[in-house]
Formats: structure tokens, C-alpha cells, sequence
């Protein structure tokens, strides 16, 4: 058992973090009445809350918003991405605001409540905020009841014995059941004449991801993240894309590494984004590790070391590709101006490339955009060949 006593709790609170070392936050419930476990992380941006909340690549994570304005446009079925948020919960420092927004159909607590999600307002977020850049981020509970009964050494004792993100493979949890087509493009886009074949492997791909490739002219299939080889080439692609998505590269890869390989040797145009960014790089050859604090928000500037142009990006992993022991053949093409870690590979003589940031959202608001081009263009100079 632990001393919680020290810990001073606030009149009426409904809610409860309790983190791995037993460290409480108190606060007020939103969303729906139940307890959630995961990784607590932070993100950075000041718009996209549903957006954040439905992408796959949060799965098993508690996501904490440093903007303390959580809710002000409300829920729109638009914004999401992906049909059932992955993520575990999230934690706020104010109450959720109500909607002033044109596009809202729902309060965002409405929206919480309608995908089963829980969290926490009334925390000090600058607090919590501090304690991961310094400390990491912990593994952690939340707990909603309204009547405010909690048995805490029962919380502590479920999230101590969570195993964490570390060698899990999440997206096997996100990924399509079956294959599908996608024909959606950007909202209010021109779509591109003759398009090109691409088959989308899903490690938890966002809709606008998928959006983005049928704007840029491709022809999108979409199929489950363990689908080998055999069964993509198949499907007779011009091109094969790499989805993002959660948890870690390494463990994913014991089944993705192997198709990829294949890929590779058959030359076949390649792009890849976050987590298929790094299984493309395990694929090549490549290591990765988990992060201290990982990169999540809309704001972090990379760098494209050919152009020298700065982008600024949309973020969330918790792993890189480590950019000292990248293979011979293997350029680095993009690092973060943050810490300087990677942010893109290229192939050298073939037509695979691949970014750990979120070139389809638009913090830029449209820096990264040419990423989808420059796919197409690789495919349509491997169709000369």
C-alpha cells in the first residue's frame, strides 16, 4: 500500500490521475464515467484536439494538451480520423469549453461520451507538462466517478502492472480487418488526372493521409498491416505506401520487416510516414529506440538537409530511427530542428523515401504537401523504365 495522505485533494473532485510511482493528480471528470491506463504524453498544439483524439497512431496513450482551450470548435464526424479513437483518454487544465464554430454538431464532451473515452480537467498542466520533459513519459490511470469514490491502491496496483509501450505492437490493434478501397480526396481539392495504382498498408492510418493520396492522382488500396508481399504485389501496384501508426517499430516489424524486404528488392516506389517510416528503415537495415519525451504537436520545425528549407510540421511518435548507425546507401534527407534527431530517409538509386513526420496535416499550413508529389513523381518515373 502506499501514503496517499500527503497529497491534497480539491472539495467535489470526481477524477483521479495515479501515476506508476504513485504521484496523484485530483481534478473533475469529463467524457464518460469508467478508468483508462496508459502512457501519459503531452502535445503541443493549440487546434486539432479531435483530430489528435481519433488518430490511430495515439493508441494506449493518455494524451495531455498544453492549450488550455480544449473544445472551443466542438466535434464534427469531418474531423476524425479514423471511425473508433485509439487513444486512451486525455487531461486538461480547464473545464471543456462549449462550441463557437460553424462546422460543430456536438459539444466535445457529447463526442467523448459517444466513443466511450474518459479524462480530467482542473489539472496543472504546466505541472504535469514539466514532469514528463524532465522525468519522461509515465505510465498512468485515469479514473472518473462522479460520486468521487476511488481505491486507490487498487489504481496504483493496475497501472504498475502494465507492461507499457515499449514492445508492444499496437497496430495490429488499429489495422483494417480487410482490405478496402478509399476514393475520398482533401476537401475542396481538384482531383489529379490518370491515376496511379498505390496500395496503402494500414499500421493506423489517418483519413487524410488516405485523402491526401487521392488528391496527389493515386488509386488507393488499402490493405491490413500483416499482408505480406505476395498478396500487395498482387494487386499489381505502381506504388506501395507505408501508413502511420502506434507503438513500437521493433515489434511491428517481426511481420512488416519481412514484406518490406521484398518490396525493396522488386525496386518498387515506396513512401512512408511515421511509424512506416521507421519500419522502412528497420527494413533498410536501420535501428530504432524509444524517445525520452518523443515529438508530439503542431509546431516542431524540420529541416530538408537538400533544400535547406525549413518545414513546419505535425508530430506524434515515441520512437526514431537512430540517425548515427543508418546503412550504407541510406541519405538522410530531413532532422529535427529540436533535438536533431531524424526526420527522413532516402534510398539512394531507387525510389524510396520516407518522413517520420505528418506531411498530410497542415501546421505549415502547407510545407510538407510536396511529399505526396514527389511519390507520384517516383512512380511515374519507374512506369519509363
Amino acid at each position: 500500500m502506499s501514503d496517499f495522505s500527503n497529497t491534497k485533494r480539491p472539495p467535489k473532485a470526481t477524477a483521479v490521475i495515479v501515476l506508476a510511482d504513485g504521484t496523484l493528480f485530483w481534478g473533475f471528470g469529463i467524457g464518460t464515467q469508467t478508468k483508462a491506463i496508459g502512457e501519459i504524453c503531452f502535445n503541443t498544439s493549440m487546434s486539432g484536439y479531435q483530430e489528435i483524439m481519433s488518430d490511430p497512431s495515439y493508441a494506449g496513450q493518455i494524451i495531455t494538451f498544453t492549450f488550455p482551450h480544449i473544445g472551443n470548435v466542438g466535434a464534427n464526424i469531418e474531423d476524425n480520423e479514423s471511425v473508433k479513437p485509439a487513444a486512451r483518454g486525455l487531461i486538461i487544465r480547464e473545464d471543456i469549453t462549449s462550441p463557437s464554430n460553424w462546422r460543430a454538431n456536438e459539444h466535445f464532451n457529447e463526442w467523448l461520451k459517444s466513443h466511450n473515452l474518459v479524462g480530467i480537467s482542473g489539472i496543472d498542466t504546466r505541472a504535469l507538462t514539466r514532469r514528463i520533459r524532465d522525468q519522461g513519459a509515465p505510465n498512468g490511470i485515469i479514473a472518473h466517478n462522479q460520486d468521487g469514490e476511488f481505491d486507490l491502491d487498487a489504481l496504483l496496483a493496475e497501472v504498475k502492472s502494465w507492461s507499457g509501450l515499449e514492445g508492444a505492437d499496437l497496430a495490429k490493434e488499429v489495422t483494417c480487418k480487410q482490405s478496402y478501397q478509399w476514393s475520398e480526396s482533401v476537401w475542396r481539392s481538384e482531383e489529379k488526372d490518370t491515376p496511379h495504382k498505390v496500395v496503402a498498408v494500414d499500421f493506423g492510418a489517418k483519413q487524410n493521409i488516405l485523402r491526401c493520396l487521392v488528391s496527389a492522382g493515386c488509386e488507393v488500396t488499402v490493405v491490413p498491416a500483416n499482408t505480406n508481399a505476395k498478396d500487395i504485389m498482387a494487386l499489381n501496384p505502381d506504388g506501395v505506401f507505408l501508413s502511420n501508426g502506434p507503438g513500437d517499430p521493433a515489434a511491428t516489424g517481426k511481420y512488416a520487416v519481412p514484406m518490406v524486404k521484398e518490396l525493396i528488392e522488386a525496386d518498387m516506389p515506396i513512401f512512408g510516414i511515421c511509424l512506416g517510416h521507421q519500419i522502412l528503415s528497420l527494413a533498410l537495415g536501420a535501428k530504432t529506440r524509444k524517445m525520452h519525451l518523443g515529438h508530439r504537436g503542431a509546431n516542431q520545425p524540420v529541416k530538408d538537409l537538400k533544400t535547406g528549407k525549413v518545414e513546419i510540421t505535425s508530430q506524434n511518435h515515441g520512437f526514431e530511427v537512430i540517425a548515427d548507425e543508418l546503412p550504407n546507401g541510406v541519405s538522410q534527407s530531413h532532422i529535427s530542428l529540436f533535438d536533431g534527431s531524424n526526420e527522413g530517409i532516402t534510398v539512394d538509386g531507387k525510389p524510396i523515401f520516407s518522413v517520420q513526420y505528418h506531411p498530410e496535416a497542415s501546421p505549415g499550413p502547407q510545407d510538407s504537401h510536396y511529399l505526396f508529389d514527389r511519390f507520384v513523381d517516383n512512380i511515374k518515373e519507374a512506369k519509363k523504365l
